[in-house]
């Protein structure tokens, strides 16, 4: 608005210069032209009076807007103080949400962090677990071993200590892993731990229907093996039981073999080598418990039956001897009432004598009141 009458007084102090140009060159040469130049000075002073207003005017209205501008500009910079603080304080309350999630975030990252740690631990000691755990099963001494520890564990957790014995040497000078101690029948019952890994191995990683062909023939030869050897060993008529047991610390192979290869369960029944794994074997000592509980229950039967005797025997002199005491405590209530019928008389005869020298006194009193009363007289 400022700008456009600020052009506005340009264009008209430019009109003016022109017009008093033309003035002053007509003035020279006509009487009408005078007249013309008089209009144009007085329509120039209207004009200059009219550009003063104008100016004024304008100068009036550049100091309203200006202080409109101003107070605009208070209003705005006041209001843009208020938002700002606004913002400011929303800012500062969302960076303090912020950096308390932050903090809780990290906390629990750390604690996560912690525990994935303490898990990355185990597993490496997992994974240090199953490399030594293969090696031990890469050796076959070593797999015999881990048999032995594993059957040894099972058997003292279940049986008590005079139930079994390790590494036995029989009469034919071969030593049995384990031995139970049974009453007859059965009798002494061998355990021998077996471990066909590598033959189980050999059948799971069998690539083609020949090479399966093959493992399972294997497996089927080893276990069979096993089996002639433990029937031939560890079954001695006279010394132990009819039968043994086969002990495979895999429930694995255990599985693998009632599943796919009956023929040699079969066989090792018609062996009386019964196989069994690390859940069979608990529940067949579990048996072998309850047996060696009513074993030894027979075995006091004798005991019980001879102490019962005896202790019917003392109960007979017991009532014996009550029934005497109660005889005794009879005879000792009878002269009790004796001796009170005793007492009951002599206390009466106490009583007569005390009446009789009562009466001696009454009499011997009478006698002295009527002397006085003679001699009163």
């Amino acid at each position: 608005m400022a700008i456009d009458l600020q052009i506005v007084l340009i264009a008209a102090v430019g009109i003016l210069i022109v017009l008093n140009l033309l003035a002053f060159f007509l003035r020279k040469d006509d009487k009408k032209l005078q007249t013309i130049a008089d209009v144009f000075y007085r329509g120039q002073a209207e004009l200059a009076g009219r550009l003063s207003q104008l100016a004024e005017s304008s100068q009036q209205q550049q100091n309203k807007i200006s202080e409109a501008i101003a107070e605009q500009k208070l209003s705005v910079l006041k209001m843009m103080d208020e938002k700002l603080l606004q913002v400011t304080k929303n800012v500062g309350e969302g960076l303090q949400k912020t950096t308390v999630q932050t903090t809780q975030t990290l906390t629990d990252l750390r604690e996560r962090l912690a525990k994935i740690d303490a898990a990355q631990q185990k597993i490496s000691s997992l994974s240090e677990q199953v490399v030594s755990l293969q090696e031990v099963l890469s050796n076959k001494q070593a797999r015999g071993a881990f048999g032995e520890i594993q059957l040894n564990d099972l058997v003292t957790s279940t049986l008590p200590p005079s139930a079994y014995a390790f590494q036995v040497v029989l009469s034919n000078q071969k030593r049995a892993d384990c031995v139970l101690k049974l009453p007859n029948p059965p009798g002494t019952i061998v355990i021998d731990s077996k471990f066909p890994l590598e033959s189980y191995h050999a059948l799971r990683i069998a690539a083609n229907e020949r090479e399966k062909v093959e493992a399972e023939r294997f497996f089927k030869a080893s276990v069979l093996k096993h089996i002639k050897d433990i029937s031939e060993k560890y079954i001695l008529p006279g010394e132990t039981a009819e039968s043994a047991l086969m002990f495979l610390p895999s429930e694995a192979i255990y599985a693998e073999l009632h599943a796919n290869f009956p023929e040699v369960v079969e066989a090792s029944y018609r062996a009386k080598v019964w196989i069994v794994s690390p859940t069979t074997l608990m529940a067949t000592l579990n048996t072998v418990r309850a047996i060696l509980k009513d074993a030894k229950m027979r075995e006091m039967a004798g005991v019980i039956q001879k102490e019962v005797g005896t202790l019917t025997e003392d109960i007979g002199r017991l009532d014996g001897r009550i029934e005497s005491l109660s005889r005794h405590f009879k005879q000792a209530n009878e002269d009790i009432d004796n001796i009170k019928v005793s007492s009951g008389k002599i206390a009466k005869r106490i009583q007569r004598i005390e009446d009789i020298q009562l009466g001696d006194e009454r009499k011997e009193r009478l006698d002295d009141d009527t002397a006085a009363i003679e001699h009163i007289a």
